[in-house]
């Protein structure tokens, strides 16, 4: 008997995703997975924080807690602390109550939800994002029914910033275009610009009325310093004008599967913000009605406590240190080797990703002979090498630049 769905076709893999599916199907014992967007050990395993089962455990003893539905906005103590965590403390944007902050699922819901309210509140509806950038940037505001455009980012000569590009593009951008920027740790090629070229940035930004929408999914993952990582979207803000900045947790957080997130939109006035978040919450009740309390309630307990905060920061270097670690090892192994090349942008580039470099062909070489596995484009995830499979991928790299055109 035919379905009433037989019409509908198989789709692709996700191109990310998929690489750990074809990862899990490969029986040999020298397989390496650099395609998962996620921290692992030095032993290549997943890691939960030592805080974050600490507050786990105070949240589990506390016989006061239920299992009731939080507020569409979410849990108002994580909204507060989170606003707090990007902007700073001491931010005049939240001493004014000029940010509106809604707890999210993770950075992709922050991220579709900005891109709902901007499609329905907002009177341009194109926004430029790097080309390239994560995979799902594009396929969030398309649904959103925002117009997706590119702006230059990425010099495939220089494995660097194309700011030439970059600022010829914002430069012919329409007034008032909202713009994505990856406040830093740029996914998928782990190049930032610098503190300069960010005011020029600015600068230019706010000459023409762009509306910056930041993704900000690794605060402290990259530098391995909250604030160094919030520069970006702190300069944005410190002059007063109007952003929006998704947050993610689960990278500095290690809460991947909580799906934590927020939404905060800086307005000129207390009024506005006002405004903006009754229609935010009207973009949220009828797409998942409120939001999971579990994760939040974590990240709330974390940032309300000095010690706990203290903790996860030194956990949070940790991190980012290992990471930095894997580069120069990387680094250094590929010079010892005589791999043809200057591979220092490995070194220069920063957060969990580096763009080798690699082409399709190399990468499917790679993946074939070697049982190693990233996404087509060539980007491999640092947390997912260690000291031990150094080698290996050094030998890998190696032999698929020297033998793979």
């Amino acid at each position: 008997m035919d379905s009433v769905f037989s019409n509908v076709v198989r789709a692709p893999e996700d191109p990310i995703l998929g690489v750990t599916v074809a990862y899990n199907n490969d029986p040999s014992p020298a397989k390496l997975n650099l395609g998962v967007g996620a921290y692992r050990t030095e032993e290549g395993k997943p890691l939960v924080l030592d805080v974050v089962r600490r507050a786990e455990q105070q949240l589990v003893n506390d016989p006061s807690r239920v299992k009731e539905y939080i507020p569409i906005a979410g849990l108002a103590d994580f909204n507060k602390l989170s606003a707090k965590l990007i902007l700073g403390a001491d931010s005049p944007a939240i001493q004014e109550s000029r940010v509106a902050t809604i707890q999210c699922l993770s950075g992709t819901g922050s991220l579709r939800v900005g891109a709902e309210f901007l499609k329905k509140h907002y009177h341009q509806s194109v926004i430029f994002i790097p080309k390239p950038t994560w995979g799902n940037h594009p396929k969030v505001f398309n649904l959103a029914g925002l117009s997706v455009e590119y702006y230059r980012y990425y010099d495939p000569a220089t494995r660097g910033l194309d700011f030439q590009g970059l600022l010829e593009d914002l430069g012919a951008a329409p007034s008032g275009a909202i713009v994505l920027l990856h406040a830093c740790a740029h996914n998928p090629t782990g190049v930032d610009p610098t503190s300069e070229q960010w005011e020029q940035i600015r600068q230019l930004m706010r000459s023409k009325s762009l509306l910056p929408f930041f993704d900000s999914a690794y605060q402290g993952f990259a530098s391995g310093s909250l604030d160094t990582d919030a520069h970006a979207v702190r300069i944005f803000v410190a002059d007063g004008g109007e952003c929006l900045i998704a947050q993610s947790y689960a990278k500095n957080m290690g809460l991947y599967g909580e799906r934590v997130g927020a939404l905060s939109i800086v307005c000129k006035s207390a009024d506005v913000a006002s405004k903006v978040e009754s229609q935010v919450k009207l973009v949220v009740r009828p797409m998942y009605s409120s939001p999971p309390i579990h994760g939040a309630s974590i990240v709330a307990t974390i940032l309300k406590s000095s010690d706990m905060y203290n903790d996860w920061t030194i956990e949070l270097k940790g991190m980012a240190d290992r990471i930095i670690n894997m580069r120069q090892q990387l680094f250094e192994a590929l010079q010892a080797k005589g791999t043809p090349g200057d591979w220092s942008h490995i070194i220069k580039q920063i957060g969990m990703f580096t763009f080798t470099g690699l082409n399709k062909e190399q990468v499917a070489f790679m993946t074939k002979e070697y049982h190693i596995y990233m996404t087509s484009d060539g980007r491999i995830s640092m947390a997912g090498l260690s000291s031990k499979t150094v080698p290996h991928l050094v030998e890998a790299i190696h032999a698929a630049v020297t033998r793979v055109a």
